[in-house]
């Protein structure tokens, strides 16, 4: 191969390389989003557990109130994990937007089916916007930003 030939194809291999990494956290945090929805839709709070960072500074947003540390948002959603609580999520409308190589971000329009135990459900569309953080090898939820969402 010439010198211009292999130059080119080094080039073409090294601007590739970004590109493939984007790749692998995208297919990544999509993973963790998938045993995400899994594991609340089977009201597993356990399961749960190692899917948030293990911090105080984890941080929930949700219906007016501010959940801070994994700790209370544990205590949250074995709560709502007493009642009705399901998430579908409108797949084609997911996005990762990988912000460092230990951080992204996600957000996905959501149908909440919620409901305290014993009350019927609601319904409602939701924009859903996570922070992720990669530690110790795995990616974890770091915060959760619920928004309202125009019905459809």
């Amino acid at each position: 191969m010439n010198p211009a030939t292999l130059g080119r194809v080094l080039l073409a291999a090294a601007l590739a390389l970004p590109s493939l990494a984007v790749s692998a956290v995208d297919d990544e945090i999509r993973d963790v989003f998938r045993r995400f929805v899994e594991v609340q839709n089977a009201h597993d709070t356990k399961a749960l557990g190692p899917l948030l960072a293990d911090s105080p500074k984890f941080l929930w947003i949700t219906r007016g109130m501010v959940i801070w540390g994994k700790d209370a948002a544990m205590q949250r959603f074995a709560k709502l994990h007493e009642g009705t609580w399901q998430l579908e999520p409108e797949a084609a409308g997911l996005s990762v937007v990988p912000i460092s190589e230990s951080v992204a971000q996600l957000h996905v329009p959501v149908t909440f089916t919620t409901g305290a135990a014993g009350e019927p459900p609601q319904k409602t569309r939701m924009f859903l916007n996570q922070t992720l953080v990669k530690s110790e090898g795995a990616w974890r939820v770091m915060s959760i930003f619920p928004v309202a969402a125009p019905p459809r």
